[in-house]
């Protein structure tokens, strides 16, 4: 099995909707997200010959799917009521409406299927909400 690794970060802001403790409250992270895909052969033909795929590729997707988060309010849809939702736009802040909660462990999989759906190879993929913690999501049968 191959494998190829890349990472991106970005700077938002989330809030646990149902959690007590200071989580609960609204707050920013640096996450930090690393990619892994693996490949049970290499590429035999063209440019990708004897690699997993070029890792501009792989990092250009990355960072794409990073930056739609940089510098924005994740929000778990139904957590804030419309009008609030509504108020914050209106101020101008960037909103990023998500159809889970914003836990490290839901973004992790989020990323993962995000980069499957760009027919990347994507196998594992960590999401730090701190330098020393992290969430993994492994995806199954790879």
């Amino acid at each position: 099995m191959y494998g190829l690794k890349s990472e991106a970060s970005f700077d938002s802001a989330h809030f646990l909707a149902d959690y007590y403790g200071k989580c609960e409250n609204l707050h920013g992270h640096r996450w930090r997200v690393v990619a892994y895909l693996r490949a049970p052969e290499l590429g035999s033909e063209g440019t990708q010959r004897d690699m997993v795929m070029d890792f501009g590729v792989f990092k250009r997707a990355l960072r794409e799917l990073a930056e739609e988060f940089d510098h924005t309010f994740l929000v778990e849809e139904g957590t804030l009521r419309p009008a609030t939702i509504e108020a914050l736009e209106g101020e101008g802040f960037s909103l990023k409406l998500l159809p889970f909660r914003t836990t490290a462990e839901n973004l992790a999989r989020h990323f993962c299927e995000r980069l499957c759906e760009r027919g990347l190879p994507c196998a594992q993929v960590d999401v730090y909400e701190t330098p020393l913690n992290c969430a993994t999501y492994v995806r199954d049968g790879v």
